[in-house]
């Protein structure tokens, strides 16, 4: 088992619902702040054991929703369950068996990596013994433990996203809220930072993910939930939201010479073209026919075809759309 620490803290938490299917349960949650609507009475559940995805523009109503279901704010209306905990009426319960990594640091800077396990540890009640031994194995694998002695207050910015995933982790969530994880980080950076998630989650805690990154999500979580405006567009995998976005199957193409987007466009069964580098994405319901469209066109402009490739949708592509078709409604 990863670190050979994970488990149920028996001692704190009691009678967790081990039978319940879902470790977080929303039903018609809303949020206002005065005359605008943060949050509007959105419903879904995220299940035991899952990396669950949660997707939207800035002002779409994800962190919002996030500090719902960890106790900061309080909703207008609806409900939330975390592992069966009703986050209003047994606040402690549900904190208990949580932890949050915000997009900003709360790493306190004028202590050590080090200090800021350990108290952590304090705070949660995790026996002295326990605590020495998670702090040492979670540094080691966040590749922090030479850093230990050092103030917060000098790392980086990467530094201190892992050191705050550390101390979120020290206590032994069953639930991990993440909040923009790797938000500004170098690429070794972020790698890490999936990496140890797919480890954490791998020892069957659930994880909530909130996060701009397309790519990222489709990496790493078994289902996504996209909101826009507050309210829910789409709930599933990546690949059946990919599969159902009826129009956004595309054939990528380049040729020996420069050819007007414009051109393309006027190809039967071509809905858009888009440039992409030295490459054109055309936009079809039916690549077969654009295939041999191009094929035809090429000949006709005494062109030469470079590259050609059918591409399934990208998350990104489904997520515009769904963006736009929410936006228009």
């Amino acid at each position: 088992m990863w670190l050979n620490t994970y488990r149920v803290r028996k001692t704190t938490i009691e009678n967790i619902g081990t039978n319940m299917e879902n470790a977080v349960e929303i039903k018609d949650l809303s949020k206002h702040y005065d005359e605008v609507i943060a949050v509007n009475r959105i419903s879904f559940e995220v299940r035991k054991g899952e990396i669950f995805g949660f997707l939207g523009p800035n002002g779409a109503g994800k962190t919002t929703t996030i500090r719902i279901l960890t106790g900061v704010i309080k909703p207008n209306g609806g409900t939330a369950n975390i592992m069966g905990y009703d986050v209003l009426k047994q606040p402690l319960r549900a904190k208990q068996i949580i932890s949050v990594v915000p997009e900003t640091s709360n790493a306190y800077i004028d202590l050590t990596a080090w200090q800021n396990l350990m108290l952590i540890g304090e705070l949660y009640g995790i026996p002295k013994k326990e605590r020495l031994e998670r702090a040492e194995a979670l540094l080691r694998k966040f590749e922090l433990y030479e850093r230990r002695n050092q103030l917060a207050r000098g790392f980086s910015k990467g530094m201190k996203q892992r050191l705050m995933l550390c101390m979120a982790l020290l206590t032994e969530p069953q639930v991990l809220f993440l909040d923009e994880p790797t938000a500004g980080l170098d690429v070794k950076s972020a790698r890490l930072m999936r990496d140890i998630i797919r480890r954490f989650n791998g020892d069957g805690a659930t994880v909530f993910l909130s996060t701009h990154n397309m790519e990222e999500a489709n990496q790493l979580c078994d289902r996504i939930a996209i909101i826009n405006h507050g309210r829910i567009a789409a709930i599933d995998t990546p690949e059946n939201l990919r599969m159902k976005s009826s129009g956004l199957k595309s054939v990528e193409v380049s040729f020996n010479k420069t050819v007007s987007v414009d051109a393309l466009c006027k190809i039967s069964r071509v809905a858009q073209a888009k440039k992409m580098g030295d490459k054109i994405r055309l936009y079809t319901d039916e690549p077969h026919n654009v295939i041999e469209n191009l094929i035809d066109y090429a000949r006709s402009e005494s062109l030469v075809i470079i590259s050609l490739n059918t591409l399934a949708p990208t998350l990104e592509d489904v997520f515009v759309k769904l963006i736009e078709e929410r936006e228009g409604d």
